[in-house]
């Protein structure tokens, strides 16, 4: 590990910046091209080769801005949850990740040790799920204009089938991909020192590899069994559902005994006064299927390290269009409202 911290000079384009690059940026990205010019090259662009891919082919691109405090939380630091958050929002548009960049904004006075720790894994988290960083940039800031690190990560993608969040149809079942809040309350406890007696850590996982068997998936008449899939980030499951639900039309109906939490999440929330639908998770994906296939999906998800603990925990119906509701173990009936606001600030 390097020794020091990060100074003006490392962001102003000369000598010490080259080092920067060449001692921690580029020994720590495994994977570094997707075509004939990569981010080895260090030329103000890289290429992505795209020949093997079908005429039907659309290319994806999502970008995020990545400013959680502190940069090192439980298990993990801002590195995997760049990386992992854009390739998740390729993932779930159904497009398999090609190719990411990294922009970085440091305030002087960073340790260096700390900056290549993040560097390396966010190139490892990449690795994980294949993808390749391809470009970046780097600029450093007064120790007074920024009180950690930065991450800004774009992703390119292509799909021949994109998954849009809008694709509920009544009937269709609604899948989550595992335990519900894991980040935000990990973060939480971590930032503000409550112990809550766990080792409850972040979920922050790029879920490529899970989710790629699903949109192989074929109803007999050749339709995708994959409706429409989100990642509830920010504003947690209550938001994405909203979003769906709104989008598309139609009403998701939960079943709070089928919603999967770990016990510390659960205690912190009630302790705490939250509702663990609006807590953030870096690591799920929230999915639509169509009925009669969601065993199959469920199978394939609980093979997966990030998907053991995947549940069926509502359906699509006509009704109150727009809506989410939640029917307890009694039969009582609430609505899930759109967050009013960030109940956990800067966790992504």
């Amino acid at each position: 590990m390097k020794a020091g911290t990060i100074s003006l000079e490392h962001g102003a384009g000369g000598e010490v910046m080259q080092a920067l690059i060449g001692e921690i940026i580029l020994k720590n990205l495994s994977s570094k091209s997707a075509g004939s010019v990569g981010l080895e090259s260090l030329d103000d662009g890289s290429t992505v080769r795209l020949e093997a891919f079908g005429p039907n082919s659309e290319l994806v691109l999502t970008t995020d801005s990545h400013v959680i405090t502190p940069a090192f939380f439980p298990d993990t630091n801002i590195g995997r949850l760049a990386a992992a958050g854009t390739i998740n929002d390729l993932t779930v548009m159904g497009a398999k990740p090609l190719a990411l960049t990294c922009a970085v904004i440091v305030p002087e006075g960073f340790p260096l040790k700390d900056f290549e720790v993040i560097i390396k894994t966010l190139g490892d988290t990449a690795a994980e799920a294949g993808v390749p960083v391809i470009t970046g940039d780097t600029k450093t800031v007064e120790k007074s204009a920024l009180d950690s690190i930065i991450l800004n990560t774009a992703g390119l993608g292509i799909t021949d089938c994109p998954v849009r969040d809008s694709g509920l149809s009544p009937g269709n079942k609604i899948l989550v991909t595992g335990t519900i809040g894991d980040h935000g309350i990990s973060l939480m406890a971590h930032r503000e020192g409550f112990d809550f007696d766990t080792d409850l850590v972040s979920d922050s996982a790029p879920l490529w590899k899970l989710i790629e068997p699903l949109l192989k998936l074929r109803t007999p008449e050749g339709k995708p069994v994959i409706t429409a899939m989100k990642d509830p980030t920010r504003g947690g499951l209550a938001n994405a559902l909203n979003e769906m639900a709104a989008k598309s039309g139609v009403t998701v109906l939960l079943e709070e005994d089928r919603i999967p939490y770990k016990p510390a999440v659960t205690a912190a929330c009630e302790m705490l006064g939250l509702d663990p639908l609006e807590v953030a998770n870096e690591g799920k994906a929230v999915i639509g299927v169509k009925a009669g296939f969601e065993e199959e999906v469920l199978s394939i998800l609980r093979q997966h390290p990030y998907g053991r603990d995947a549940a069926l925990i509502g359906e699509v119906t006509s009704e109150n269009k727009g809506e989410v509701l939640l029917r307890n173990r009694f039969g009582g009936m609430r609505y899930v409202d759109v967050p009013a606001g960030d109940p956990i600030p800067r966790v992504c």
